[in-house]
């Protein structure tokens, strides 16, 4: 080769050099530099679906199972004493999160006939039967209650119960045949980042399904003394009270009750009553009507570390008795203010919502030995466990399932007249009788002109102090063949006696 042409060879060859290293680098990047002639290689967008392959669990398959036993709860009631979103009952105001905390109760303030409002929540069947779990406070002072079955068949509800101190109700739809129910499970062994469901009827959509994750456990919101709540981070808003919260198996593990929000809607964070406790106090309302707890009478608070130490303790666990109620089963025990009880009945007191729960579900007329420290001295001292004033009773002999039962039927629930109850109404300090608490739509007592709030201070022209004295009087009316019971009414102080005609 002359060295005229080595020139021009050399530049040819970095030439090919730079095509094939450009060629390289286009394929390394994603480019398809290919021959005309070749065959193009199929979409990356359709690939066989025997390898589709979820990257997230599908909750398809539970969603499908469980959604039948799902109702949507609709309320017919006053418009004065209910908002589109209520603060939670019993939440302190001044707190830090105070009106943040709320039920997810979708009212939106529709005005109806003779100025009556309606509202949706949700709830789930629990047997074949038709007894339905919702929360309280969406059938709370209702005068129509209808449930919608997942099919769309809409039934009247009967409240069988309810709850306010754990914001459960138990109704009761006649379908005229067997329904699809979900079984209450067990949310102890649930973990935080476990996968749940909630399932419900948002803002009055119906029944949708939103899924997220547990995210804390034991939540205290300052709304009673049995706060345990299961906080999850699954969408829900108005609506969804009352709903199930299911786990990834579709077992029961909760009820969707409240949310934590500034706006009303979700951000993520809402809590779901323990099944553990659902179970306990539906069996009551549904056998019952009532949930019957055990009462200590004693006003406690936590052991703090100031308090340890001025108390001469080692730690903080137990609760000091702050005061001893007058009239409690305590009273007439040694047990004193300043006392720090450690143990009721064996089982240590670790946290200050220990000993309400351990006394809630003991057997009133229980005796219990409690172990506690009295000016650094340990002591044991005994006392019989009583019944927990303030639940409502059925004014009726019997909760009649029809309507030729054969019983007497009133249709009040009925309440105690105790010194809380009186602060908590706003009642006369010597007020004397039974507290009406709520009276059945379209009842007797209804009909006659009862309203809640009032005192029944007499039944058939004697006294009566407890909501028994009113069930025993009224029994023995119906049993001496009266058309109906006599009863000396207080309402807004005005007494009045008004006759009630029974209904079988």
């Amino acid at each position: 080769m002359s060295e005229k042409t080595k020139p021009q060879t050399r530049i040819l060859t970095q030439r090919r050099t730079l095509i094939a290293a450009s060629v390289a680098l286009a394929l390394a990047a994603g480019g398809a530099v290919v021959a005309q002639s070749q065959t193009q290689p199929p979409p990356v967008t359709s690939p066989s679906a025997a390898v589709l392959q979820p990257v997230m669990p599908s909750f398809a398959d539970v969603a499908e199972r469980v959604s039948p036993a799902v109702v949507n709860v609709t309320v017919v009631s006053e418009s004065s004493p209910r908002t589109s979103l209520r603060v939670h009952p019993g939440l302190p105001e001044e707190g830090p999160m105070g009106e943040l905390f709320k039920h997810f109760f979708e009212q939106p303030g529709t005005t109806m006939p003779h100025h009556k409002v309606q509202g949706a929540g949700s709830g789930f069947i629990i047997d074949p039967e038709g007894h339905i779990v919702t929360n309280n406070h969406v059938i709370d002072g209702a005068e129509e209650v209808t449930v919608t079955l997942n099919d769309g068949t809409k039934l009247e509800a009967r409240v069988l119960g309810r709850d306010d101190k754990t914001d459960l109700a138990i109704l009761q739809v006649d379908a005229g045949r067997p329904l699809p129910y979900v079984d209450l499970g067990d949310s102890a062994a649930t973990r935080v980042g476990d996968w749940v469901l909630a399932v419900g009827n948002p803002f009055g959509l119906g029944g949708s399904v939103n899924a997220g994750i547990v995210s804390a456990r034991g939540r205290d919101i300052n709304t009673g003394p049995y706060d345990d709540y299961i906080q999850i981070d699954a969408p829900i808003n108005r609506g969804n009270s009352g709903g199930p919260l299911f786990d990834a198996y579709g077992r029961v593990i909760g009820v969707n009750t409240a949310i934590y929000s500034p706006t009303g809607g979700n951000v993520g964070i809402g809590f779901a009553i323990p099944a553990e406790t659902v179970r306990g106090v539906v069996a009551q309302l549904r056998d019952h009507g009532r949930v019957e707890r055990g009462w200590l009478g004693v006003q406690i608070q936590p052991v703090t570390e100031e308090l340890a130490g001025a108390l001469g303790l080692q730690g903080t666990e137990g609760v000091l008795v702050a005061d001893v109620l007058p009239d409690g089963p305590a009273a007439g025990t040694d047990l004193k203010a300043g006392d720090v009880i450690l143990k009721a009945g064996g089982q240590p007191i670790a946290d200050y919502k220990d000993l309400p729960k351990l006394i809630a579900a003991t057997e009133a007329g229980t005796v219990m030995s409690l172990d506690l420290v009295r000016g650094g001295k340990p002591m044991t001292l005994s006392v019989t466990i009583g019944r927990m004033p303030g639940d409502e009773t059925l004014a009726q002999s019997d909760t009649p399932t029809s309507g030729d039962s054969g019983q007497p039927r009133l249709g009040l629930y009925l309440a105690p007249v105790t010194p809380q109850l009186r602060k908590e109404k706003g009642l006369d300090p010597d007020s004397e009788g039974v507290f009406v608490a709520r009276v059945e739509p379209d009842s007797p007592a209804a009909q006659a002109g009862i309203r809640a709030g009032s005192l029944i201070s007499m039944v058939g022209g004697e006294p009566v102090t407890s909501p028994d004295q009113v069930v025993a009087a009224v029994r023995q009316a119906a049993q001496d063949k009266r058309p109906a019971v006599l009863l000396r009414v207080e309402t807004d102080g005005k007494p009045m006696f008004v006759a009630v005609p029974f209904e079988a």
